[in-house]
């Protein structure tokens, strides 16, 4: 039985930042009938991280309030650019990057979604298909004042900083694809909330039933402070090894660890407010509940069974700072006697990159044999095996051929 539509707005509004308008959404869940419910992703990068699963998290719960989602990848607008929150003009993605990432979100998304009750739709079905003549008469529809009163437009503008005309379609672009869906409600992050609005707009003028837009908070990555982003480091990626996921949220701060239960657990609010209760009665040791948080995310993208695994793995490693039990082995052939580290960490898969090999070592987060290195243009005897830790989770036994 379906609940309640005060019970299901309850439910939509928990972690929500604002709703508009909440009324309008209340008349059509007490309609009955199963609304058409819309979020956009423009590819822009191959992982999905948990700032993402934000905006995937609601968008399961209208599935299990019998809704239809329509999980929309922008591989059209994703070659404009989202200017939202930019300060300078951000450069396009191919279209052959656009496919790959594309691809790489279809099979991450449903870690979280019902595919059977989920559309993955891609914009340039029905963008792809407009003509010069139909993108003028859109474009008829927007002022330039209107445009200017987007706040990171306004500030570019007044700082003589460029803004590519391009930039002033992507806003209208997002709000068609509402028109051609014929969304009932539209999600998004708190930064697009011009972007949203821009699709009550058109449907406006289109003769449709503007969409209801509601907005979800940006969450903050490791660092407590900017918003969750692969470029600034501070991400958890739905991707990473089950070991990954469950140290890095260990890491997160006890002030921080709350919001993360709000934005991402499945435990009701009822839940989270007795756990808190308990920490400040002092019948819950932080550690424990965070534990339970990364118990349930790892065990949401790996399973139960690995989530157990990382939790033992923590505890031997970060508890009692002995060497894990199981240690992935590279073989590794050179044709010389020794080796720049740099180059075997990234041939062993423990850095991203030369660089940030260098990086690791100039921070002192690269051990030999449980030994520091300092030297990050180091070279090490190609001999024997070595065991190779980078950070404080990732470790790798190294056997030269």
């Amino acid at each position: 039985m379906a609940p309640a539509s005060s019970d299901a707005l309850a439910l939509i509004k928990r972690g929500s930042e604002e709703i508009l308008l909440e009324e309008e959404l209340l008349q059509r869940l007490e309609s009955g009938k199963p609304l058409r419910i819309k979020a956009g992703f423009d590819p822009t990068a191959p992982d999905l991280h948990l700032g993402h699963t934000v905006l995937i998290n609601k968008l399961r719960q209208f599935q299990e309030l019998g809704h239809q989602v329509f999980f929309l990848i922008g591989d059209f607008t994703g070659m404009i650019g989202d200017p939202s929150g930019k300060s300078a003009t951000r450069k396009p993605l191919t279209r052959e990057e656009v496919l790959e990432n594309a691809r790489t979100y279809q099979e991450q998304i449903f870690k979280i979604l019902d595919p059977d009750k989920t559309r993955v739709v891609f914009n340039s079905t029905w963008l792809g298909e407009l003509s010069s003549y139909d993108m003028i008469r859109l474009a008829s529809e927007l002022t330039v004042a209107r445009m200017l009163e987007r706040e990171d437009f306004k500030v570019r503008f007044e700082n003589s900083r460029p803004i590519s005309i391009h930039e002033f379609l992507y806003p209208l672009i997002q709000g068609y694809d509402s028109v051609a869906l014929e969304a009932d409600v539209e999600l998004g992050g708190t930064d697009q909330l011009f972007n949203l609005l821009m699709g009550r707009d058109l449907q406006r003028s289109h003769g449709q039933e503007p969409q209801v837009v509601l907005t979800m908070p940006l969450l903050e990555g490791l660092d407590g402070v900017n918003k969750m982003s692969k470029s600034l480091g501070n991400y958890i990626g739905i991707t990473e090894p089950a070991e990954e996921i469950f140290g890095k949220v260990m890491s997160v701060s006890d002030d921080l660890m709350f919001r993360y239960y709000e934005l991402l657990s499945d435990l009701s609010i009822g839940e989270i407010g007795q756990l808190k209760k308990d920490l400040a009665g002092g019948r819950a040791h932080p550690k424990d509940v965070k534990v339970r948080l990364a118990q349930e995310l790892t065990g949401r993208f790996h399973g139960v069974e690995a989530a157990d695994k990382a939790k033992r793995h923590f505890e031997q490693v970060f508890a009692r700072h002995e060497v894990p039990e199981e240690i992935p082995e590279y073989e590794c052939a050179v044709g010389e006697e020794r080796i720049w580290l740099p180059r075997l960490l990234l041939e062993a898969g423990l850095v991203s990159s030369t660089s940030d090999g260098r990086r690791m070592i100039r921070q002192h987060a690269v051990s030999i044999d449980g030994e520091k290195v300092t030297d990050s243009d180091a070279d090490i005897e190609a001999r024997g095996s070595i065991l190779v830790r980078v950070g404080k989770r990732r470790f790798c036994r190294v056997v030269f051929a």
